[in-house]
């Protein structure tokens, strides 16, 4: 292994690792400035729907109006395994999320684990994520607590 390819596993780590930064420290244009501006995302592990392309804008406006309205969420990577091929790679990571919502004075949380598997291509002096896939192995805790995040928004703009 070249030194060349440390720098690029070390900076492809550094780049995915602000993926849980930006959500969970509420820093969106830090996330944002992960992905390029079209992306391919496939949740469908977790959501059941299908893979989809669409702005990065767009996805991160999305997670936001998701996440935020959480007391808490605390995203972990683990396990880095990058696929290096010139000025493009794989980053697969296990991953671990959990969100955390106090309802009438109770403390609730809900859990995922699995791993991504991230495409990136090397822009300019750095990586940009091209594609995600979430492959969620296991779950626990109450679902339903990402509809009552929906809820609490909703009702702070209103």
């Amino acid at each position: 292994m070249t030194h060349e390819d440390l720098t690029d596993r070390a900076n492809i780590t550094d780049h995915v690792l602000k993926y849980a930064t930006g959500i969970d420290q509420h820093q969106w244009d830090l996330y944002r400035s992960i992905f390029a501006d079209e992306v391919m995302l496939d949740f469908s592990s977790w959501s059941g729907d299908p893979a989809s392309k669409m702005s990065a804008d767009a996805w991160v406006a999305g997670v936001r109006a998701t996440l935020e309205p959480f007391d808490a969420t605390q995203h972990v990577l683990t396990n880095f395994v990058i696929n290096l091929a010139g000025d493009s790679a794989t980053c697969t990571c296990y991953m671990a999320a959990h969100h955390h919502l106090v309802v009438d004075g109770d403390r609730n949380m809900h859990s995922i684990g699995g791993y991504y598997v991230h495409g990136l291509e090397r822009e300019g002096d750095g990586w940009l994520i091209h594609n995600t896939r979430l492959n969620v192995t296991w779950e626990m805790g109450d679902r339903g607590l990402f509809t009552l995040a929906a809820k609490r928004s909703a009702s702070q703009i209103a």
